[in-house]
């Protein structure tokens, strides 16, 4: 398949919320990217189920909804009634992750898994056949704008032979420092979605930004 771009509005202007919602449904992309942060699992707060709700009442493309919080199972309800039609816990967080995986799925949502750059690529053998999508973080997570992390690289062709291996139809997101420098790579690598925030929504011509991630060709 082709890959999908999914901009993070975690770096929209949020003085100007629906102008940047617009945008994204007139442009190339193909899902809206939602960090959702507690404070706790990550050193930043970002934003809950009221704006959440309103992206969902502007959007008409699919929300990728990225849960960088603690305890995610107390809020799968909260999230599936909120509009979430992807939903990405972090490995780092759940007890039970094949059980919060399948409740994600009974919800009927797409169920996706996290992991940190520190995390390697080997926890995923026993859940990678149940999961619909692995996002590898190729920062550390909490804040946009930083620096990719290269061997976000290394872990992205890792992680594609895992899921050769396991005959399994899960989708490799990265989520960092993703721009034009790095996206073709992580293509070649076996990426199917670009998390890409701060590149789009600093860039002059937004949509512009996200044609070009998205005609990017190996």
């Amino acid at each position: 398949m082709n890959h999908l771009i999914s901009p993070s509005l975690l770096a929209a202007d949020f003085g100007n919320l629906e102008r940047d919602i617009t945008m994204l449904n007139q442009s190339e992309a193909d899902w809206f990217h939602l960090d959702i942060m507690d404070g706790v699992f990550v050193p930043n707060i970002s934003f809950g189920f009221p704006v959440m709700k309103y992206i969902k009442k502007h959007a008409q493309k699919p929300l990728d909804v990225h849960l960088m919080i603690t305890d995610p199972d107390r809020y799968i309800d909260n999230f599936h009634e909120s509009g979430a039609d992807i939903l990405t816990i972090h490995l780092e967080t759940c007890h039970h992750l094949h059980r919060t995986v399948q409740r994600i799925k009974s919800l009927g949502m797409k169920a996706g898994v996290s992991l940190n750059p520190h995390t390697p690529v080997n926890l995923l053998k026993d859940i990678i056949a149940d999961v619909d999508l692995v996002l590898l973080m190729s920062v550390n997570p909490g804040f946009g704008g930083q620096k990719f992390i290269p061997n976000a690289l290394e872990k992205v062709k890792e992680l594609k032979q895992l899921i050769t291996e396991k005959k399994s139809n899960a989708l490799i997101e990265v989520d960092g420092g993703v721009d034009y420098s790095n996206a073709k790579a992580l293509i070649e690598a076996g990426c199917d979605v670009l998390v890409a925030g701060s590149y789009v929504f600093k860039s002059k011509n937004p949509k512009e930004t996200i044609k070009g991630l998205k005609k990017l060709t190996f």
